[in-house]
């Protein structure tokens, strides 16, 4: 096949996509101020609000941005786009791509399949300490509200996650340009409460960072856990690369949201520079009284938008996951027309929710919520960490001084931080880590399982040159052509060995087709199709699709000239074949996974309705199958 695939263009112009951005990309890092600082100073590690305890933690929050965000995610990572894609199953097929099989291949895809299941534990927690946080300014504005602050949420909550089948864009549209109005209130109110309090700038020196450690190590360790609240949501600059592209994000970034985040966080350490008690919400509390309410609206809507994002990233990974073959297939709905990228999946939306509302309903407050929040982060960003490690060393090939210092000191920087997250498990950083561990239990069930049953049904295939030889010339024909879904370009398919025991008869064309998903986001239309004449109307066809493409069979053979004229809707029989697995003691999986195997086997998606087959020209062929 030719390696020209699909890229991503853009059509919009630089600054378009750049504000865009502003509402999609910079959501969840945009709401950090709503908790970041409160907990390091009032959290589960508590510190005196004292200028030196200000400084240092206003000094760590800093430089967090600019070696976390700025230099290792918009100066290096998001150099590594697979064909204008971005995130840890693109990265991990651009990777996989590039190396081939050796012996660094193994070791990138446990990685990048750990930093997905990681992921799915942070789109959880997201929704629900974003939410809450916003929700629970009410208590400053009246105490009274307090108790409205959980229900709201919820209902908040349940009303995000109902809209989603109308699609991200409606969203979008509905909530953008409010992202607009409240990085622009960030920094007003940053700015307003600076001027009380100017010499808080000088905070901005790594030497308070540094004091703050030799004052006390043991409290300095612990607060990086809140510390680096200030920067979850980096990932998703490089995972929403494929939307708006690499320069739009970077001018995002250095010359809008970066700045008001900074203002921002120098405006509430000001606040507690002046009045110490203000560190109970320091976000709400920098605003004047009259405009505390209008803040907490403006807050939630941020947050709604933040949540999005996320969950949007939900689906994205899903899709990617189940083309990648980590996952069976889902039902994936598309609720735009224009932008192929936009996705709904049911299954994921409504999995999300239930979780998000037993989180809410279990931890009670943002604060709570924050110990579990940055475990998933820090773990997901060690592993990008690992990933950009092998790019510098054997994609890239830099000079090996060169990529041992930038990978180690990427290492180091988020080894620290997820150390230090790591004390927060016992408070509730197990939940996304239990949450991640149930995803890769399924993600790697699923890739062993299809890996397995490959292998069985190989051992009985029959070759292709002997089918033709024994079988096509002694069998009647009949009109019309039919298709017969092969999981492999190898041999016989077991559904057309079926169907020939069963009805005796062969069509007058007859197609084997697999369908291939390739290591890149899109393919293009001309690159999409292989096909090989096999002798006495036989033909193998090989559709290539990219991870992000949606598999639309009959429209693919519609076009199709080479294998004896395109493929008439009304004369194309469809032959899938169903098996029934049963669990054996062969090698291969434990018990427990090949009956967990079995079962998302049987739960999976419909071949018939991902593929977009016609109902009524699809015949289903079972077997039994011991994996």
């Amino acid at each position: 096949m030719n390696d020209e695939h699909g890229q991503h263009g853009h059509s919009e112009s630089l600054s378009t996509l750049a504000i865009g951005a502003i509402g999609v990309v910079f959501g969840d890092i945009g709401t950090s101020p709503l908790y970041a600082l409160k907990e390091s100073f009032v959290g589960h590690h508590p510190l005196a609000v004292d200028k030196a305890h200000i400084f240092g933690v206003l000094s760590l929050i800093f430089w967090t941005m600019m070696l976390v965000v700025t230099l290792k995610y918009v100066f290096v990572i998001l150099r590594a786009d697979n064909k204008g894609e971005g995130g840890s199953i693109a990265l991990l097929a651009l990777i996989g791509r590039k190396l081939g099989d050796n012996q660094w291949t193994p070791v990138v895809a446990m990685l990048g399949v750990v930093a997905t299941a990681l992921f799915y534990g942070d789109a959880i927690i997201t929704p629900a300490i974003s939410v809450l946080s916003a929700v629970e300014g009410l208590t400053i504005v009246n105490e009274g509200l307090g108790r409205w602050v959980l229900p709201l949420s919820i209902g908040i909550l349940v009303g995000l996650f109902a809209i989603q089948s109308r699609g991200t864009d409606a969203v979008g549209k509905l909530f953008g340009p409010i992202m607009i109005v409240y990085f622009i209130a960030l920094a007003v109110l940053g700015v307003t409460n600076i001027v009380h309090a100017p010499e808080v700038l000088w905070a901005l020196s790594p030497h308070y960072a540094l004091e703050f450690f030799l004052i006390d190590p043991k409290l300095a360790f612990l607060a990086l856990g809140s510390v680096v609240l200030a920067v979850t949501g980096a990932e998703a600059l490089y995972a929403d690369m494929g939307h708006f592209g690499r320069k739009a994000i970077m001018i995002s970034w250095l010359y809008i949201a970066f700045p008001c985040l900074l203002i921002n966080y120098l405006g509430q350490s000001a606040l507690l520079l002046t009045n110490p008690a203000a560190a109970e919400n320091p976000f709400f509390l920098l605003a004047p009284e009259w405009a505390r309410l209008p803040l907490v609206i403006l807050a939630t809507m941020a947050t709604i938008i933040a949540s999005q994002a996320v969950i949007s990233g939900a689906y994205s990974v899903s899709q990617q996951a189940v083309q990648l073959g980590f996952l069976p297939r889902l039902k994936i709905l598309h609720t735009s027309a224009k932008a192929a990228g936009q996705i709904y999946v049911p299954l994921v939306n409504w999995g999300l929710l239930a979780l998000v509302i037993l989180l809410v309903i279990g931890f009670k407050s943002s604060s709570n919520l924050a110990a579990a929040y940055g475990i998933a982060v820090t773990g997901t960003m060690f592993i990008t960490a690992c990933m950009v490690g092998v790019l510098t060393f054997a994609v890239w090939k830099w000079h090996p001084l060169l990529a041992g210092l930038v990978t180690g000191a990427f290492l180091i920087v988020d080894g620290v931080y997820f150390a230090s997250n790591a004390t927060k498990i016992p408070d509730g950083g197990w939940f996304p880590l239990l949450v991640a561990a149930v995803a890769f239990t399924l993600l790697t069930t699923w890739a062993t399982g299809r890996r397995l049953m490959r292998e069985r049904l190989e051992e009985d295939a029959m070759p292709i040159e002997l089918f033709l030889k024994s079988v096509s010339e002694k069998v009647q024909r009949v009109a019309g052509s039919s298709v017969f879904l092969a999981s492999t370009t190898e041999g016989i398919p077991p559904a057309l060995l079926h169907n020939l025991k069963h009805n005796h008869v062969l069509h007058e064309r007859v197609a084997i087709l697999t369908v291939a998903t390739e290591g890149v986001p899109h393919v293009l239309a001309h690159n999409r199709r292989d096909v090989e004449s096999l002798g006495r109307g036989f033909y193998r066809i090989v559709l290539h699709y990219g991870f992000m493409d949606e598999v639309d069979i009959p429209a693919e053979l519609a076009d199709e000239q080479r294998a004896g004229g395109p493929f008439r809707a009304m004369d194309t029989s469809y032959f899938l074949a169903r098996q029934t697995l049963i669990a054996s003691n062969r090698p291969g999986m434990a018990i427990w996974r090949e009956k967990l195997f079995a079962w998302m086997v049987r739960n999976a998606e419909s071949a018939m309705q991902f593929f977009k087959l016609p109902t009524n020209r699809v015949i289903e062929l079972g077997s039994q199958l011991e994996i």
